[in-house]
């Protein structure tokens, strides 16, 4: 599972990537400094995981990762293959979810692709490429599924409503991810389909370091245009992040951030937002040797999370005991947790929680 970077060439796509993966792409100011996707795996920021280390005292700790991808900048005419359009239109198929990055700031030095900084005109460029594209692809599938109804094919005939519908949406500039559409045929017909606007999205709103706190009027603006969208939106200084990155100790970030007013990086908020966004959730696992962060789809069973540490603990599951993370805070220790009576056992239907402490019984 993957979240793309996206944005007009210069926005802050490869700086705020630097920041998040500490892996160097190429931040030059012009247009298409990024041709290849720049991938980078990335911890996830977890407060847990230092306490749990603090308490079980293990050899190693392991932190859930979300990959990265910054992806070449849009310009207008992508979706006819303009610029590096259909590069770009096939790397961000194949990403989850989309951190979109918006320049809310004014500086002379950093050239704008279209001359002003405007960030509801720059959503709407890269939004009108993604509907032409998604337009393209449903078109497409209803010319097949045309052929199909006039046959009398009843599954056809339901296809045949989802997909107009869809088409009506695109070409009235909306995003399929803020229609309301049943969630059979949303599985059903929708999912298959891949389409670009129906993939979750958060707007990354970059701005100066005045604004890093509060906000500004062009981040305001950008909440007003997305009110009726279902999507998140982050305030974030890309630059702030980059001056925070080349800090050496952990005391020297914390003094930075304090004189800001922020009690946290904007990247780790960054990352876990991706995470969430990827409709991801964690679980624990916790021993002498290590305590490690596990990554799993919000709404998996005990089963399939014993699946994530080898396929042996899913087939041969028979029960999993479960802490929560709350109580192995409060009692200090599994031994206490134990006296306490809190540990409970549980089956293979069992729905995991965010920050559950697990340990699997599995036969094989």
């Amino acid at each position: 599972m993957k979240a793309g970077i996206v944005g007009l060439p210069n926005v802050g796509k490869s700086t705020l990537f630097n920041c998040l993966s500490n892996a160097k792409a190429q931040s030059a100011n012009f247009p298409f400094c990024t041709i290849e996707p720049n991938v980078g795996i990335v911890n996830v920021p977890d407060k847990r995981l230092q306490t749990l280390e603090s308490l079980v005292k293990p050899e190693r700790i392991i932190p859930a990762t979300v990959e990265i991808v910054d992806i070449a900048g849009l310009v207008k005419g992508a979706s006819k293959g303009e610029g590096l359009g259909n590069q770009f239109l096939a790397n961000i198929r194949e990403t989850d979810a989309i951190l979109h990055v918006l320049r809310c700031f004014d500086n002379d030095n950093v050239v704008h692709v279209d001359g002003s900084v405007d960030p509801i005109r720059d959503k709407e460029t890269i939004d009108i490429e993604l509907q032409l594209k998604d337009l393209e692809n449903v078109e497409k599938k209803l010319d097949k599924v045309n052929r199909a109804a006039r046959t009398g094919d009843k599954r056809a005939n339901k296809e045949q409503i989802v997909l107009n519908n869809l088409k009506n949406a695109l070409e009235q500039s909306k995003n399929i991810r803020s229609l309301d559409i049943k969630n059979d045929d949303r599985i059903e017909f929708v999912k298959p389909l891949q389409l670009i606007t129906d993939k979750p999205v958060l707007y990354v709103c970059n701005v100066d370091e005045a604004s890093v706190k509060s906000g500004n009027d062009y981040v305001e603006k950008v909440k007003s245009i997305i009110a009726n969208e279902s999507s998140g939106l982050l305030i974030l200084g890309v630059n702030i992040e980059a001056d925070i990155n080349e800090l050496d100790s952990f005391d020297e970030r914390q003094m930075f951030l304090e004189d800001l007013g922020l009690d946290e990086a904007g990247s780790s908020k960054l990352i876990r937002e991706a995470y969430t966004l990827l409709n991801k959730q964690t679980y624990f696992t916790a021993g002498e040797k290590e305590v490690k962060a596990w990554t799993v789809p919000i709404g998996s069973t005990a089963q399939q999370a014993a699946g994530v540490i080898h396929s042996d603990f899913e087939k041969g599951f028979i029960r999993a005991e479960v802490i929560s993370y709350k109580d192995y805070e409060q009692y200090k220790s599994e031994a206490k947790v134990r006296e306490a009576g809190k540990i409970r056992v549980e089956g293979k239907e069992y729905l995991v929680q965010d920050g559950d402490v697990m340990h699997f019984r599995f036969n094989v």
